[in-house]
């Protein structure tokens, strides 16, 4: 439990860690952004497959295939309903909210909702993933959404800051993003232990919604601002690298 609680801790405070440089560096480069998020997409991706997808099948046990497709599907089908209701990243990071000074706050403030929603789900993936036992397999997925949410964090700041926000409260709503991300993997930690019945299909759901969010938020991202390639190999250079990770742990 102590390792689970530490994990929750160092996953959402990611965002927080993220926001800190996000006040450090208030204009990042879009090239540099986009090869951290394609790197963390990499890093989740792996996680993702690795962590989540492959033991789903193997604890699914005769119907284990069934089992985690449906639950993948059911992953993905969540976030895109949560999408519908509140987009998120690249379809709210737009110029309306980053070029102009006296930009509108209640989207400046939707936008940082939608992040607090879409980390709640990824919370979940990284606390379902200590359900099965293999914990190198749960740090594994948790590292990878930890990484993901560092470039995360570092993209709420400029825009609130650009809206008249004041610094505290702008540190105070990134840093309510990463709590929602402790939540979350708290309640999926627990969901699993209560009913073992549930992990095939708990495994393959969290993995879905990571799959969901490196197609559909995280590369379109890295692609928007013309340095495709680069955030090719970064994703390459993330995946490789989990992957070694992986075989040597074990």
């Amino acid at each position: 439990m102590k390792l689970v609680l530490l994990t929750a801790l160092g996953v959402g405070g990611a965002t927080i860690i993220g926001s800190l440089i996000g006040f450090i560096f208030k204009k990042i480069s879009h090239r540099f952004s986009d090869i951290v998020l394609s790197f963390a997409a990499g890093v989740m991706l792996a996680a993702a497959v690795l962590g989540l997808v492959i033991p789903s099948i193997e604890y699914g046990g005769k119907y284990g295939v069934v089992v985690t497709v449906l639950g993948i599907f059911s992953g993905a089908l969540c976030l895109n309903l949560i999408d519908k209701l509140v987009p998120h990243l690249h379809k709210l990071v737009g110029t309306d909210i980053e070029s102009h000074n006296n930009a509108n706050l209640s989207k400046v403030l939707l936008f940082v909702l939608a992040i607090a929603i879409h980390n709640f789900p990824e919370g979940i993936a990284a606390g379902v993933g200590f359900g099965s036992g293999d914990e190198t397999q749960a740090l594994l997925v948790a590292g990878g959404i930890a990484l993901q949410n560092i470039p995360e964090g570092m993209v709420i700041i400029s825009p609130m800051l650009s809206a008249g926000v004041t610094p505290k409260k702008t540190f105070i709503c990134a840093m309510m993003t990463g709590l929602v991300e402790v939540v979350g993997t708290l309640i999926g930690y627990f969901a699993v232990s209560v009913s073992t019945a549930i992990l095939p299909f708990a495994l393959s759901f969290a993995g879905g919604t990571m799959l969901y969010v490196i197609s559909d938020e995280m590369i379109p991202e890295t692609h928007a601002h013309g340095s495709e390639r680069g955030a090719t190999y970064s994703l390459l250079v993330g995946f490789c690298l989990m992957l070694v990770f992986d075989v040597l742990l074990g």
